[in-house]
């Protein structure tokens, strides 16, 4: 019923609007003295806004804060006559601790990008910390192409209204890998040195130690001199568990909710701190990986950008996802050269993808602050940013559209087209944009708001091609450098998902969107103490002195956790685990239904019911 009554309201509006030629200005919407109010389409040049404002941008998922710069920012500026200041949590210490502090203060920011889901949404709204903006959207011809998910995410709240977009929007099939080329995570490594070596087989995770350790005697010294290490760890993304032991947790199928990594098809659900967890067995991979010198030693105290710089400079050898390695060293001067990040096969391996999610994903969501300046024109970019400008313009460090057209891609002969400059700035080199572009290096002016509206895999329907540029048969067709061939040739496959895809080595999780409730104050209270001691206690296990004081900080871990009734959250995230691969098979037939396809054929990507799933939280890999 709510569903109906948010359709029936957006139609209300957008019927009202045609009529009257302009939004309704309710729920906070009047615009600043100087602006206009909406119009559909792409006519959004600065003189529609003739104040030039700064927009506070809350943003749970950006790496970098402070003003928008380069070709992003002067874009931004022609359409919208504004300039986008980032708050970053990641940035600044982490932790919800900013967005509290903020909250508390009854402004969280202008435009919030945050999650929707663990009551996070309801709580916003009941706070009055954010509008609803259904008449600013009355007259947006982008965002409601995504209605059903709109309708989705915000049905997590009681109110009726649009309070919230969420962000991966797709058309596709949820059983159906939401990456295109690379998965998100895989055992990435410079493959020129892993060539030297003479492609060993990987066995397993400890296999994987015997060949970086030959990896780093092949190549000993940075581009600059440095000497190398195979990992090299941070600290700004832990939450629940320390972030970077996580990841090696994903070649096996597994990804967490809490303090349970669950697999991707729902068999195998396990409490991270268990003696015999994957967690756990991570962490001794790390430990071993660092007694055999191969561990960054400043892993504790640099942040992500720090580290990024040392991939860049060829000094770490392992990436923990190819956005990383691959981003930061393979540029077409070292590509040529056969050097840079390719994924190197584990023989028992099964990568967790995220399948795609027709509901979109609530865990990221756009939002506009309450005290928003100019509430309309926020409501226009958003629109922008899910229009097929919008999403090739907001190419991200993790993401592969390919930026704004006309400087790094055309169409020619009715095939899109990177131009030469986009070949230099998408391959990593990192070129100077030209002045009428805003100048400055292509990666400052690259979107540091790290939001991707809608999956690169969808079509755009301007010209029928995909977002994703990599997926283009003009850039498909030039994957033809020295390391690129090398690596064709060894692995018999000509992209890393066709590898996978032909080998069984990777299973999905069907994109359900699924959106955790808001958990009961104790639980808060416990899971901070809780997580507080998992991950500082992870961290001093990695870099125990030895066998001994590994396995005393281990049992001085559940220990503590014991005394903090551990056991109660635990139960707690077992018991959503289970609903989310509920909701993941229920996606799965609803899909099925809806488009009249059976979307449960792939056997790697279908879940199983979790009812009849393996609920041991001690189950091993």
């Amino acid at each position: 019923m709510k569903r109906k009554m948010i359709s029936l309201v957006l139609c209300a509006a957008m019927a009202m609007s045609a009529l009257a030629g302009c939004s309704s200005g309710d729920s906070g919407s009047s615009t600043s003295s100087g602006s206009a109010t909406a119009t559909s389409g792409s006519d959004t040049g600065s003189s529609k806004y003739e104040d030039f404002i700064t927009v506070d941008v809350f943003d749970g998922q950006a790496n970098y804060q402070g003003t928008q710069s380069g070709w992003f920012a002067q874009l931004v500026k022609e359409k919208f006559n504004m300039e986008l200041n980032i708050i970053a949590p990641n940035v600044a210490g982490g932790g919800d601790t900013l967005f509290q502090t903020r909250s508390a203060a009854g402004d969280l920011g202008d435009l919030i990008l945050t999650n929707a889901d663990g009551g996070r949404l309801q709580n916003l709204v009941t706070a009055g910390l954010v509008m609803d903006m259904t008449d600013l959207l009355a007259d947006a011809e982008n965002v409601h192409r995504y209605d059903t998910a709109i309708e989705s995410t915000n049905s997590l709240v009681e109110e009726d209204g649009i309070y919230a977009i969420p962000s991966e929007v797709s058309s596709n099939a949820p059983t159906e890998a939401g990456e295109s080329l690379e998965p998100t995570f895989g055992p990435y490594v410079r493959w020129d040195a892993y060539k030297a070596i003479g492609y060993p087989e990987i066995k397993d995770l400890d296999g994987l130690l015997d060949v970086m350790k030959q990896m780093q005697e092949a190549v000993p010294t940075s581009d600059s001199g440095k000497p190398t290490y195979a990992m090299s760890f941070f600290k700004d993304w832990d939450g629940n568990m320390m972030n970077n032991a996580k990841q090696p947790t994903c070649y096996y199928g597994y990804d967490e909710l809490g303090f349970v990594l669950a697999k991707a098809d729902g068999s195998d659900y396990q409490d991270i701190t268990d003696s015999d967890s994957i967690y756990m067995d991570v962490l001794e991979f790390f430990y071993k990986a660092n007694q055999m010198g191969l561990v960054d030693p400043e892993s504790t105290t640099q942040n992500y950008d720090t580290m990024y710089s040392k991939y860049q400079d060829g000094q770490i050898l392992f990436s923990f996802w190819p956005w990383l390695g691959q981003a930061a060293y393979n540029t077409t001067e070292h590509k040529a050269e056969g050097k840079g990040f390719m994924l190197a096969d584990i023989d028992n391996m099964q990568i967790f993808s995220y399948g795609c999610i027709p509901n979109g994903n609530a865990k990221n969501c756009i939002m506009i602050g309450s005290k928003a300046e100019d509430p309309q024109r926020l409501a226009d970019f958003i629109d922008w940013l899910y229009s097929p400008e919008g999403i090739m313009a907001s190419a991200s460090q993790t993401g592969s559209t390919a930026g704004p057209e006309g400087l790094t891609w055309e169409m020619q002969d009715g095939q899109p087209v990177l131009t030469e400059f986009g070949q230099e700035a998408l391959n990593g080199n990192d070129p100077t944009v030209p002045d009428e572009w805003g100048g400055g290096s292509w990666s400052d002016g690259v979107s540091q708001l790290n939001y991707t509206a809608v999956n690169k895999k969808d079509i755009n329907p301007d010209n029928g091609f995909t977002y994703d540029y990599t997926l283009w048969d003009s850039v498909l067709s030039q994957n033809n450098s020295a390391l690129a061939l090398d690596w064709q040739e060894h692995m018999g496959a000509q992209t890393t998902m066709e590898y996978l895809e032909n080998n069984n080595k990777i299973i999905v999780a069907p994109g359900s969107g699924f959106a955790a409730p808001e958990e009961d104050s104790q639980i808060t209270t416990l899971r901070g103490q809780c997580r507080t001691t998992i991950v500082d206690t992870s961290w001093q296990m990695i870099f125990a002195s030895n066998d001994e004081e590994f396995q005393s900080l281990q049992k001085q871990m559940q220990d503590t956790l014991e005394g903090l009734d551990y056991q109660t959250v635990l139960d707690y995230d077992m018991d959503l685990a289970h609903q989310q691969n509920d909701a993941r098979v229920a996606i799965v037939e609803q899909y099925a239904e809806e488009s009249g396809s059976d979307a449960t054929a792939s056997s790697s990507s279908a879940a199983t019911d979790s009812s009849s799933a393996a609920s041991s939280s001690s189950a091993a890999e």
